[in-house]
């Protein structure tokens, strides 16, 4: 009872961690990668001008659609050079990534008293032993940038070398931190020489329509545009995720098919001691569908119990981890462990331990009484 007890309880425990730790990472890099991309399949930039803004706002549940210009550069600061990606967006971008809710330290701005600034990723700025001041001094940077057909010469530079002020420091994931340094579009464009070519279009849509609008968009602009949501750009990040929850409750559930070992080995060892009283039964009439109906319900009995204190130890713990943060994250600065306790969750792990404990109860029981009672 006591191992059927502490394996529903750790499905429970784990099971709602991996919710939390889901829904950690999908914010990370949901709140930051617009819900729909679009990038041409006919090289990197395409002319804006191509691609009816208004057309594409007007389709249903579609929030905001910003232009973007993506570019690897190269960031110097003192004697530290480091590539980089810069990317060129609109204020709309701004408020769709809620990028206030992410600063480490700084202002979420890209312009200051009409001169564009910038705010870098947490890891990048650290990397190159840059600091945003606490008593409102800024990072100033040198921005080296590609020259759009420009060539290798003695006299003349492939880069175009300009000064950024950078306002301050975002915290989203690994990726984003440690390469991107958001900076206004009209900048990207004057230090890119790209007129009116962009690289991407960021669409932010309502979360439950995002594929419905993913067909809308692909019939329309599909022979030109590769559209691509957050979660197929980052397929990887969420399909390993997915995986490692479907593997550790695999173990888990074998894990208890172990521990049910020991309800056969309990009823084994209760049919041994009872044997005299079987015999006595039977002289009294005692079927054998009657005295198997006795030792299962025995059976089922016990992991019942074990499966009932299971979910109440299993469910309490998350909802105390939920409501008094018992555990941190380690290196997060003093941030709760995520946990996130859901009925379909627990009402799939009561059905696949009741029927683990019905059969771990109902055949031994059925051989048992077979062998024994003639």
């Amino acid at each position: 009872m006591v191992g059927i007890a502490v394996i529903t309880a750790a499905l429970v425990i784990i099971l709602s961690a991996f919710n939390g730790i889901e829904q950690m990472v999908s914010k990370l890099y949901s709140d930051y990668d617009p819900a729909i991309t679009m990038r041409s399949l006919e090289g990197k930039t395409f002319d804006s001008t191509t691609v009816n803004l208004q057309e594409l706002r007007k389709v249903p549940d579609v929030i905001s659609v910003s232009k973007a210009i993506e570019e690897t550069v190269i960031v110097k600061h003192g004697k530290k050079w480091i590539n980089g990606r810069m990317v060129g967006v609109d204020y709309s971008f701004v408020d769709a990534c809620n990028l206030s809710d992410h600063m480490v330290d700084g202002s979420p701005y890209l312009e200051e008293n009409g001169e564009p600034t910038a705010v870098i990723g947490a890891g990048l700025l650290e990397k190159i032993d840059g600091y945003i001041s606490e008593a409102g001094e800024y990072e100033n940077l040198m921005l080296y940038t590609p020259l759009r057909d420009a060539s290798m010469t003695r006299l003349k530079s492939p880069f175009k070398v300009s000064p950024l002020k950078v306002v301050g420091r975002m915290n989203y994931n690994k990726d984003v931190n440690d390469s991107d340094i958001l900076v206004p579009i009209n900048y990207a464009e004057l230090q890119l020489n790209y007129g009116s070519d962009i690289t991407a279009l960021y669409l932010h849509i309502q979360k439950e329509n995002i594929e419905s609008v993913k067909e809308i968009l692909d019939s329309k602009y599909g022979k030109k545009f590769a559209i691509k949501t957050a979660a197929e750009k980052n397929e990887l990040i969420f399909k390993t995720s997915e995986s490692e929850k479907k593997i550790v409750v695999l173990i888990l559930l074998f894990i208890f098919v172990l521990a049910a070992f020991n309800l056969v080995a309990s009823l084994n060892m209760l049919f041994i001691e009872k044997k005299e009283n079987i015999e006595t039964m039977e002289r009294f009439g005692a079927t054998k569908k009657f005295i198997f109906q006795i030792f299962f319900f025995e059976g089922i009995l016990i992991a019942f119990k074990g499966i009932v204190i299971g979910l109440v130890l299993g469910v309490g713990i998350c909802l105390l981890q939920m409501e008094f943060s018992l555990l941190e994250m380690p290196n997060s600065g003093g941030e709760a462990f995520p946990m996130i306790l859901r009925v379909k969750d627990v009402i799939f792990i009561l059905g696949m331990v009741i029927l683990l404990s019905v059969l771990s109860a109902y055949f031994p029981v059925r051989y048992l009484v077979k062998k024994t009672i003639n």
